[in-house]
């Protein structure tokens, strides 16, 4: 652990991705952050860092969603909304917000697990973006929560409750602390987070939308209020939009940092580092950024060099087991992935009635799309199976395109490329499908900086030489071929654009084959210079 960084300073982002609605937390030496997870499984992902900057993911507090019928199909823009993490009483605490059910809780006594099943602390529609505040000074305990218009009819105001101190239950039917319709501009507000500092309360919460937002904070010497108001963080003259809704943490050396999340279209919301001091000219209030404006690099923050690090993306899957980084699109079922004693995802290809739209299954295996232009390459076999059996490698979101192989009615195999926009309910074909010989094919996605991905393959047929494009990589005989037109990448309504592996089949009876994914690979393809 004693590789020194390359530079005295780090460049934002530093979670290159979508790690929606970041919260963080120190525990000793350890900082820990957490995101929302919406509609995939497994959910709140949990990272590590020593440093602020470098980041792994260790696990994920979340198993399944609940109710698991509600859950067995996607459900994207639901499920875990604004976690919020915090460390009390020697245990690790996460409270969230699902906008059809209402305010969530688990904990562990090590951030690994094991984690409790999902409690349900307040039962209610549009009941979103909870944070738990347990008072040193007095023993008591508060929650403070948002609301989503889409469900409750509310927005634009926060409400606060007394909370049991063993976060079970509330005490109180609660009482609106602080209502954004009564502040001069400023609209949905949300996503807040509670803290106690120099003798106040203290709600970090950001208004303005995700994509032109800004970020707030408030004050107040009792918890019901009143609060006054600030606004502490916003774009001004940068190129980093609607710069908010995070946590601030304080190293072991007393500096004061702030993580938050900036909306980048397909790439999601990618988290920023923030320097952050109390006081200065204005009062007391805490100060973020420069003077108020985000950063696009600074001084490291005092902390021991560490190697650097990213939350992983390549995948030999050993065991037939998916890593980490890999999420289902919907509660998985017994039977869609195969344990093994080798290298290799070897994935069921599951009958539906949904074969003509990746969008309504809930058997794609997900990672995040990188937010730097990057390379996208994985080996696939399709194996025994029948007329109509199909895999591949896909980028999803409202729109989506996938290549891959699909078995033919004289059970030959072939490399077919499909899309479907946004407003269609069925895929079509993007490119003429082409044999693939032996059944295998090595795919690649190029996504440059506007998220423009083209798709292209290797079969290692050197009989096909028509558009020919040899990489040099060893990637085959036959070299790189390209494949139908550029197709720009979409985000969902919350949620930023995914990488997908999929293996499916239409509907019948019986065993459709199976599909093996081997060597998953993400190079990037402009490496910042701290990386």
């Amino acid at each position: 652990m004693s590789a020194a960084p390359a530079e005295p300073v780090y460049r934002n982002p530093v979670l290159d991705a979508d790690w929606s609605d970041p919260d963080v937390i120190r525990v000793g030496d350890d900082f820990y952050l957490t995101a929302s997870s919406f509609g995939r499984v497994p959910g709140l992902p949990l990272l590590h860092s020593r440093d602020l900057v470098n980041w792994t993911l260790v696990g994920h507090a979340l198993q399944r969603l609940e109710p698991e019928s509600e859950f067995a199909a996607p459900r994207h823009d639901c499920g875990v909304w604004a976690p919020s993490l915090r460390h009390h009483d020697g245990r690790f605490w996460i409270f969230w917000g699902d906008p059809d059910r209402g305010v969530f809780q688990v904990n562990a006594p090590e951030i690994r697990g094991p984690w409790t099943r999902p409690h349900l602390v307040k039962a209610g529609k549009g009941l979103i973006d909870p944070c738990p505040l347990w008072d040193d000074e007095t023993g008591e305990a508060y929650l403070v929560h948002a609301w989503a218009k889409s469900r409750s009819g509310v927005k634009n105001r926060l409400t606060g409750h007394r909370m049991h101190p063993h976060g079970t239950e509330l005490l109180d039917e609660g009482k609106v602390i602080v209502d954004g319709d009564r502040i001069p501009g400023w609209f949905t507000l949300e996503g807040p987070k509670l803290y106690r500092h120099d003798g106040w309360f203290w709600i970090f919460a950001p208004a303005g939308g995700v994509e032109t937002g800004w970020q707030g904070a408030f004050r107040s010497r009792a918890f019901f209020g009143p609060y006054e108001e600030k606004v502490v963080l916003e774009q001004n003259d940068t190129d980093v939009n609607g710069p908010h809704q995070g946590g601030w943490v304080r190293t072991p050396s007393g500096e004061d940092w702030f993580l938050h999340f900036q909306q980048r279209g397909a790439y999601g919301r990618v988290v920023h580092l923030q320097p952050m001091r109390w006081g200065g000219g204005g009062g007391g209030w805490p100060v973020i950024g420069d003077d108020g404006a985000p950063v696009a690099e600074h001084r490291r923050p005092d902390l021991p060099p560490q190697p650097p690090a990213a939350p992983a993306t390549d995948d030999d899957f050993p065991g037939g087991r998916p890593g980490r980084q890999w999420q289902w699109t919907a509660n998985p079922r017994d039977g869609w992935a195969t344990h093994h004693s080798a290298d290799g995802l070897r994935l069921t290809c599951v009958r539906t009635p949904d074969a003509h739209d990746l969008r309504a299954l809930p058997n794609v295996l997900t990672q995040r799309l990188p937010g730097t232009p990057c390379t996208v390459e994985v080996d696939l076999r399709l194996d025994d199976g029948e007329p109509g059996a199909r895999a591949g490698l896909a980028v999803l979101g409202d729109a989506y395109s996938w290549i891959g192989l699909q078995r033919g009615p004289d059970g030959t195999v072939r490399l077919v490329h499909r899309f479907a926009e946004t407003v269609a309910d069925q895929e079509r074909d993007a490119a003429p499908a082409r044999p693939a010989p032996g059944g295998r094919a090595r795919l690649r996605v190029d996504i440059d900086a506007g998220a423009r991905c083209r798709f292209s393959y290797d079969t290692g047929d050197t009989g096909d030489t028509a558009n020919t494009a040899d990489t040099g990589d060893g990637a085959g005989q036959g070299g790189f071929r390209p494949s139908g037109q550029v197709f720009a990448a979409t985000p969902w309504r919350w949620v930023g654009a995914l990488l997908g592996l999929v293996a499916l089949a239409p509907t019948g009876q019986g065993h459709a084959g199976t599909a093996t994914f081997t060597q998953f690979r993400i190079r990037i393809q402009e490496k910042r210079a701290d990386r």
